[in-house]
């Protein structure tokens, strides 16, 4: 069984005609939620093989928040994975070495949200009707996906988790 990590970017600056959308940094709020959940898939354990990132820079601010949880050298930067589509993230896992085991993906909305509700066929899931509701900025989605990378289909994973920034603060953790 597979693991796959859906996070989206945390809480950017609004986008303005100074600032190309590519160019958008988070803001400090953003920063902070960022790290809140690098604390929370460290005490989750949820250590990954690879990430895959937009070449963004508000994702790639994203990812400089979870280290030193994330190591440096299992990241791949991706200009396919800018504001792509559910269509083009799963395209992308495809490709995946089947020997990583542990996948995170560092993206966008719609694309990431649309992605989890197209793999997650399990509508019984504890956090389903959240996800069925929105992706919020910087929320992760942990999933199980069964057999090779290169063969992963709409409806064959199974939704483990849904954990944002505010959600994990709520419940107090990580302490």
């Amino acid at each position: 069984m597979n693991t796959l990590l859906l996070m989206r970017h945390a809480k950017a600056v609004p986008h303005d005609a100074g600032t190309p959308d590519h160019g958008r940094a988070l803001t400090k709020p953003g920063r902070e939620a960022a790290r809140t959940m690098r604390d929370a898939m460290a005490r989750l354990g949820l250590c990954v093989d690879v990430v895959l990132v937009s070449s963004a820079r508000r994702t790639m601010q994203t990812l400089q928040c979870l280290q030193p949880f994330i190591a440096p050298n299992k990241v791949e930067p991706m200009d396919w994975l800018y504001l792509a589509s559910a269509g083009d993230i799963l395209h992308v896992l495809r490709q995946v070495t089947p020997t990583l085991r542990r996948v995170l993906v560092i993206g966008h909305n719609p694309g990431l949200h649309d992605l989890a509700l197209l793999l997650c066929a399990d509508e019984r899931a504890a956090d389903w009707p959240r996800l069925a509701r929105g992706f919020p900025t910087g929320t992760l989605a942990q999933l199980a996906v069964p057999g090779e990378w290169a063969t992963i289909a709409p409806g064959t994973a199974r939704l483990q988790r849904l954990l944002s920034p505010s959600r994990v603060e709520a419940a107090g953790w990580p302490d």
